[in-house]
């Protein structure tokens, strides 16, 4: 597993409606946590320029862009983002083509890219909806491998294909996981749910934690069981 320090593996997403309510709650979590997640929900709202706030501020910043266009547009996007000086950039990891122009477009920046593989959303029969004959596993772990030729640092993917993404890439390869859920919890709109603690276990570096802690009665104290959990599985 790769060497990062336990403040970094805890990721919360500010999926809400406005930089208003996102300050808040960085606010209320004060030093508790160290690695924020701005997506796209927030990004139409001022999510770019608070991005560089936490920044400005020692945090560390994944910018959930989720990209997917024809290569000249991803280089040029994946280039103009490494200007903002934020530590992750997630890319649909569907095919070499974007993946490999992310990576030129990144050129030296010490940003890492991430590809998605397969939404926690999504289902097996998602899937073939979509027209893929593929299992989740079998699709994660197929963009897995395609974002490590291309010269992708990492991928986002359920705590459930963690352990065959790691057995396939090896271990400086970052696996960041969504879809955390504590035990006994709501799933709300997942499918494809694990347990911080088993994520970490079966492989996984950070985890990205949104409504258990955005919408918990007391975010900071959710924010420390969760840290708790993924300490208590790398001891």
């Amino acid at each position: 597993m790769n060497e990062i320090a336990l403040k970094d593996r805890l990721i919360v997403a500010l999926d809400m409606p406005t930089v208003e309510e996102a300050a808040r709650l960085v606010a209320l979590l004060d030093q508790g946590v160290h690695f924020y997640k701005v997506g796209l929900e927030l990004l139409f709202a001022g999510g770019l320029d608070f991005a560089e706030h936490l920044k400005s501020h020692g945090k560390r910043v994944f910018l959930d862009m989720k990209l997917l266009d024809i290569g000249n547009t991803v280089e040029r996007a994946v280039a103009n983002a490494a200007d903002f000086g934020v530590d992750f950039l997630t890319v649909h990891g569907h095919d070499l083509k974007t993946l490999r122009a992310a990576v030129a477009g990144r050129s030296s920046s010490p940003m890492k890219l991430l590809a998605v593989t397969v939404l926690t959303n999504l289902s097996a029969h998602d899937l073939e909806q979509q027209g893929n004959r593929m299992t989740p596993a079998e699709l994660v772990l197929h963009r897995a491998r395609m974002a490590h030729e291309a010269g992708f640092d990492g991928v986002i993917a359920s705590g459930q294909e963690a352990r065959r993404i790691r057995d396939a890439v090896g271990p400086k390869f970052l696996i960041v996981t969504p879809g955390i859920r504590l035990e006994g919890s709501a799933m709300d709109d997942q499918e494809r749910v694990m347990t911080p603690g088993h994520a970490i276990s079966a492989g996984a570096d950070h985890i990205v934690v949104g409504r258990p802690i955005t919408q918990s009665d007391d975010p900071k104290a959710a924010a420390l069981s969760f840290m708790h959990h993924i300490r208590d599985a790398l001891a």
